[in-house]
């Protein structure tokens, strides 16, 4: 799904999700929940701490390209920033940044900046090592994080962040379906997602699939309850505390509506 129209899906379902208090999400074992309690020490912080880099990447690269770093200077940046994280395990900043990971990276990332020479930093650090997988940027896809609106570095940051916690969401969505021997129905119903691009219609799908209307509404409700679920389940492992999941997705829906 296009990026545009991913903004437009979230803020169609994000309204439901919003009303969904009553869903939950086992927060005691998230990712960066983890990171916290055990300050990085532990080999499950660790790991978690690994998984997160790996997948919210893409936000400190769109930052580091925005600062007029050139490709291929800005992926050892990239490598550097993360090299660095993963080495020092120093999490005493996140109390000032509300726990969240989102505001932690971008925080680091701007210190890093500032701190660092550009140059000195790719040579002593993540030239060579490829903690992250930079390599899996298409070329439409560089395009793509290089948006032609004027968007400051911390906008555009923020706009990724939204962006690839979304993609990260349909995922593993699609994930599930595919395991259940469902492909076909995914591709299906999320041609139903608000705006989804050259989508047929309900009456087209639901023939295609061999159902009646009911039936398929039936079926996106599911997906749409499911995908709430996830979507909740995955801002959980950015945020410290179970509360602060409802403001962080209230506030990556404003990100992608403006």
């Amino acid at each position: 799904m296009p990026a545009d129209h991913q903004m437009t899906s979230l803020a169609g379902i994000g309204s439901s999700v919003s009303r969904s208090r009553g869903n939950g999400v086992a927060f005691t074992t998230t990712h960066w929940s983890v990171v916290l309690e055990a300050q990085g020490q532990s080999p499950a912080a660790q790991e978690a701490l690994e998984k997160l880099c790996r997948t919210y990447w893409r936000p400190v690269y769109s930052f580091v390209k925005r600062q007029g770093i050139g490709l291929d200077e800005a992926e050892d940046f990239t490598q550097g920033f993360f090299s660095l994280l993963l080495e020092r395990r120093d999490f005493d900043a996140v109390r000032k940044e509300k726990g969240r990971l989102r505001s932690y990276l971008l925080t680091s990332l701007k210190h890093f900046i500032a701190s660092e020479h550009r140059r000195a930093t790719t040579a002593k650090r993540g030239k060579g090592q490829r903690l992250i997988p930079l390599e899996e940027l298409s070329g439409p896809e560089r395009s793509e994080m290089e948006p032609a609106d004027p968007l400051s570095a911390d906008r555009l940051y923020e706009r990724r962040w939204a962006l690839t916690l979304m993609e990260q969401v349909l995922r593993r969505l699609k994930d599930e379906y595919h395991a259940a021997g469902n492909a076909a129905l995914f591709d299906s119903l999320k041609q139903l997602l608000p705006d989804e691009p050259g989508a047929p219609s309900r009456e087209e799908i639901a023939s295609g699939l061999g159902m009646t209307d009911n039936a398929l509404r039936q079926a996106f409700h599911r997906f749409r309850h499911r995908y709430q679920l996830l979507l909740r389940e995955e801002i959980s492992h950015t945020v410290a505390i179970a509360s602060d999941v409802e403001d962080e997705l209230r506030y990556l829906i404003t990100v992608l509506r403006t």
